[in-house]
């Protein structure tokens, strides 16, 4: 809210203040129509109005604010503009009652007050005057003349006080006090969310903010800030300000608010702007309760981030999901400017922030030839969204050294304010500053900025925290900072503050997603003949196919399909010789259903056939698990038509090599004949070995090459 307030700053003490670096961290002064005989608490400001609670009234009872017998409270309000002392003015005849009124707190638009009254007001004696007259929460609705609709709050009790409301700024939260005997001992505060056209069960606060002493007065300003008052936290004595504030649904630490708006005596009731620059408070430190205005001199460091150190190299790894052959395969990572890394783990420093591109390409080693594509990323370095202390690492006792917030970056705000706290009792304003240390140690150096919201025109706080280590000279603080370097490169990209990965292309994810590897001969804008010239030299064992990229607008023609990448390097190999000069290894998404079944059915229940023959070459139980689960398959889909294949090693001469391969896919297809799939629908074929996936010198390669296919070649 918009208000004005009357605060005198004597001359001497902001001379002194100067002098001391501005270490003072608020001045106060007793508000002009606060008095000597009465109480005056809890102030909120209301359009061009001070809103607040006095017991002028001389009717004599318990008061539950002050703790002695003085009149009822009630509800007044005065025009802080002047400086005139007044009387005390109602502020709403409607709301006021023959007991106890206030405190209140309005809703963002005004029409709306909430406000804490005794619950019976009418009927017998007997009955206001019991103790079970409670405090609770009403509303009222300004009808543009008066306050109207009144109504009372689910939430009162008759065996408890429901009191000192708090709407927060949103409207969605009432917060309050109340000696319910489910709390953590005393008073304790509570909040009720607003649900469709009511509001729910109160909801206790918790242990961070609760004690077993009492708690009340919430205070939210419209920065989200949480203010609310204590005898239960360690503070200066009495009841004191406490600050705290909601972070990932957890309230942090209370932190007591500094002299002299505590004292040793009961402060309570607070209000403030939005980044308390100025406000009021309630205070019986002149043995009545009055209401304090308050300055903000040099701003109090309620919780700053640890500053968080902007970094530009990364550690870069592949996960190993798709395994390559590293015998005859590198690890090749691309970055800005040509600059390359190999490995499957490396590091790379940028410049700085900005955009750049990040490719991971397999590379045959023995020509440098790209292989194959794994990974291509957009990366965007920014600057952690932070304040930020610019300064030395350490400094020497004594010595002056420059300290600027120049580097700090919150972009959609606009900085209005630089404060420093240097964590030795000085402190000190500007975007520049310098400073001395007197005492070797180590100092925690606070910067806290005000912001103003370049859309919304709201300001805020926030700060952060670096940690400086003050030493005796420069020989032993060099020394120190010497045996305690901290690697900056090793951070690993995936876990930085400061830069956003836009993954364009992940082989890994393909490989989830059902996808197969082909290899690629060429690519073509437009459409070319199989029987062309082109791929005359092609053996007829490779299989040539031909698929249309409806993004790119261009035919793409491919030999074969494996499971994995591993496995297509010998037959990359021969399509390089045969003079492919564009030769790669692409992915392929299966989009068809029956080849996604299929080719998961291999991938579950493997290919080597070894655990499908046994030595006499009759089938075992494992190929009959694999083959009853085509036979399904091939009944799901009637028009499905496979290639039934077997592969050997090279141990026997190639002819002997093609015949046991034939044999064992006719064994293969006679099965499953027999459970009742037409002849027609399959192909046996044998290649020996003459399409190996691995090289052929060790035993754990050759049995890599004795395997089976099931290929579609019809549906």
């Amino acid at each position: 809210m918009n208000f004005k307030l009357t605060i005198t700053v004597l001359f001497g003490a902001f001379i002194h203040s100067l002098l001391l670096g501005q270490s003072q961290t608020y001045s106060v002064k007793k508000t002009f129509f606060s008095t000597d005989q009465y109480d005056e608490f809890s102030p909120v400001c209301y359009k061009n109005v001070l809103v607040y609670c006095t017991n002028r009234a001389t009717t004599k009872i318990f008061n539950y604010s002050t703790e002695s017998n003085k009149g009822f409270v009630k509800i007044n309000y005065v025009d802080t503009a002047s400086n005139n002392l007044q009387n005390p003015k109602y502020f709403s005849k409607k709301l006021n009652t023959k007991f106890n009124d206030g405190p209140v707190t309005f809703n963002k638009t005004g029409d709306t007050v909430y406000y804490s009254r005794n619950i019976i007001i009418d009927g017998k004696l007997s009955e206001i005057s019991s103790a079970r007259n409670k405090l609770g929460i009403f509303y009222a609705v300004y009808d543009g003349t008066d306050w109207t609709k009144i109504r009372e709050l689910r939430i009162n009790n008759e065996w408890f006080n429901v009191t000192t409301p708090w709407l927060a700024p949103d409207g969605r939260k009432l917060y309050f006090a109340s000696d319910k005997p489910d709390g953590y001992g005393g008073s304790d505060l509570y909040y009720c969310q607003w649900k469709d056209d009511y509001w729910e069960d109160p909801v206790n606060l918790g242990p961070v903010i609760n004690t077993k002493g009492n708690e009340s007065y919430p205070f939210i300003n419209s920065s989200g800030e949480f203010f609310f008052s204590s005898d239960g936290h360690p503070g200066l004595g009495g009841k004191d300000i406490f600050f705290s504030r909601l972070t990932d649904s957890s309230w942090v630490k209370p932190v007591c608010l500094a002299a002299p708006v505590n004292s040793q005596f009961d402060d309570f009731g607070i209000f403030t702007d939005t980044i308390m620059e100025q406000g009021y408070f309630s205070s019986n430190r002149n043995k009545t309760v009055d209401i304090f205005s308050f300055k903000t001199i040099s701003p109090q460091v309620f919780y700053n981030i640890d500053q968080k150190e902007n970094n530009y190299c990364f550690r870069f790894s592949d996960n190993g999901l798709i395994a390559i052959d590293t015998v005859n395969l590198i690890y090749k990572w691309l970055f800005e400017g040509g600059k390359a890394e190999t490995g499957a783990v490396v590091t790379h420093c940028f410049p700085g922030p900005g955009k750049y591109k990040v490719n991971l390409d397999i590379i045959e080693k023995e020509t440098g030839r790209s292989f194959f594509t794994k990974l291509s990323e957009d990366l965007e370095i920014i600057d952690i969204e932070q304040p930020y202390v610019n300064s030395p690492d350490f400094a020497v006792k004594g010595a002056e050294i420059s300290f600027d917030g120049l580097k700090s970056y919150l972009p959609g705000f606009s900085i209005l304010k630089y404060s420093w706290d240097f964590g030795d009792g000085k402190k000190s304003a500007g975007e520049k500053v310098v400073h001395s240390f007197q005492e070797k140690g180590e100092y925690i150096v606070n910067l806290e900025l005000t912001l103003r919201s370049n859309s919304t025109g709201q300001l805020k706080r926030t700060g952060a925290s670096r940690k400086i280590m003050v030493f005796n000279n420069a020989q032993e603080g060099a020394s120190f900072m010497s045996q305690n370097k901290h690697d900056k490169v090793s951070m690993d990209l995936r876990k930085s503050d400061n830069v956003i990965v836009n993954t364009q292309y992940s082989a890994e994810t393909e490989y989830q997603n059902d996808a197969i590897f082909c290899i690629e001969l060429v690519t073509s804008p437009s459409k070319i003949d199989l029987n062309s010239g082109l791929f005359r030299n092609v053996p007829s064992i490779y299989k040539i196919k031909e698929r249309f990229d409806s993004k790119k607008g261009s035919y793409s023609y491919t030999v074969d399909q494996y499971i994995n990448l591993v496995a297509t390097y010998p037959a990359y190999r021969k399509m390089v010789a045969l003079g492919f000069k564009d030769v790669r290894i692409k992915m392929f998404l299966l989009t068809d259903p029956a080849e996604k079944e299929l080719y998961n059915l291999i991938k579950i229940n493997g290919a080597l056939s070894d655990s499908y023959f046994d030595m006499s070459e009759r089938l075992t139980s494992n190929a009959f698990i694999m083959l009853d689960q085509l036979v399904k398959l091939m009944n799901k889909y009637p028009a499905l038509k496979l290639e039934v294949a077997v592969h050997t090693d090279n141990k026997n001469t190639p002819d002997l090599n093609q015949a046991l391969s034939q044999k064992r896919a006719q064994l293969l297809v006679d099965y499953l004949v027999n459970r009742g799939i037409s002849i027609k629908r399959m192909v046996p074929v044998g290649y020996g070995s003459t399409k190996p996936i691995a090289g052929n010198y060790l035993d754990k390669d050759r049995k890599l090459n004795r395997r089976i296919d099931f290929v579609i070649i019809g549906k």
